[in-house]
């Protein structure tokens, strides 16, 4: 356990359980150096406690080096909600979750994530001020991230072909979800072509009606000839079996986590497949709650955000000048600004 929390350097690892609320949690605060950790609370199931411990502790340093990148006032910090097989009250669950955000006095702020909603921050509020993105703040950060990725799609496109003019861009989506939704949308709005994978499929019945989108089976998506793979699901979907499927000119999507190792991201360089790194290309909902929190205005977050844009620029210049993989890049700029 320890040997984790200083391989990556963590400050503090949190635990609580709730019997009676269903409640198993684990918040990680990895730095609080330039402001109060900021990180979304995921809820899932897990394989194991371990796996919990280990996808929290990878989140939470994905968050530092973000807002380091991001240059918002924020730490880095995450929290995992071991979801339970069947919630029996929601509400209560949430609830103690909040309470258990509080017992941290704003060394942590929580959020939404994959699992959560604003309805379930509405709870957590009743419970502590340390949260970002519920109903009465309208700080959804969906949009945000979606706006982001897209942002980062074009500096990625700009980088391969010497333009990033969207019409006719073949766009793999992995996950259509909310940030997912959003982002199909603008790219379908700029004229690209979509492929469509997810494992509910209700939303790839949308995309296909809306967005004239074709469906592929999840297990395909890899292999699916596009100029453009873009994550929006779950981590860990980068690796020594899935790469070498692939058969884009670029990477570039919402999710956390997207590399299983770092070295995945070395293959991908050798490959010639360009890669936005996930916690800079999907900075956009941390701003959007970071700023949100002091009362910026929407023009303001949306022109903050559009900075993801020209650090992938800088990012995708120095790999190509250095011939390194952009996710050993990023990883300098951010240590950089966290021990300036």
């Amino acid at each position: 356990m320890f040997d984790k929390i200083e391989q990556a350097g963590l400050s503090e690892l949190h635990f609580k359980s709730d019997p009676a609320a269903q409640l198993k949690a684990i918040v990680a605060i990895h730095s609080t150096k330039l402001g109060p950790a900021l990180g979304g609370c995921r809820c899932v199931p897990y394989p194991s406690d371990n796996d919990a411990i280990d996808d929290v502790i990878r989140l939470a340093k994905g968050m530092s080096y973000k807002a380091a990148l991001a240059g918002v006032p924020q730490g880095g910090g995450k929290a995992v909600i071991l979801k339970p097989d069947h919630i029996e009250d929601r509400v209560a669950l949430y609830r103690a979750f909040g309470a258990f955000v509080d017992t941290l006095n704003g060394r942590y702020i929580t959020a939404v994530d994959s699992g959560t909603q604003l309805s379930d921050m509405d709870e957590v509020h009743k419970e502590t001020a340390f949260v970002s993105g519920c109903s009465s703040d309208g700080l959804d950060p969906s949009p945000v991230t979606a706006y982001g990725v897209y942002s980062g799609i074009k500096a990625a496109l700009a980088h391969k072909r010497g333009h990033d003019n969207l019409k006719g861009v073949h766009v793999t989506l992995q996950g259509i979800g909310n940030v997912g939704w959003s982002l199909a949308e603008m790219l379908y709005q700029d004229g690209a072509k979509l492929t469509v994978a997810d494992i509910n499929p209700q939303p790839l019945q949308r995309c296909k009606k809306t967005f004239n989108a074709t469906i592929v089976a999840p297990n395909n998506v890899y292999s699916t000839h596009c100029d453009i793979f873009s994550p929006c699901g779950l981590g860990g979907i980068l690796n020594k079996k899935t790469i070498p499927l692939l058969r884009c000119e670029i990477v570039a999507g919402s999710a956390n986590n997207q590399l299983a190792t770092p070295n995945d991201g070395q293959l991908l360089h050798t490959l010639g497949i360009l890669y936005a790194p996930d916690y800079v290309i999907n900075a956009g909902g941390l701003i959007q709650v970071s700023l949100g929190q002091t009362q910026k205005s929407q023009h303001e977050i949306i022109e903050k955000t559009k900075i993801i844009n020209k650090t992938l620029r800088e990012i995708f210049i120095r790999s190509s000048l250095e011939d390194a993989p952009t996710n050993h890049i990023a990883d300098q700029m951010a240590e950089a600004l966290l021990n300036a």
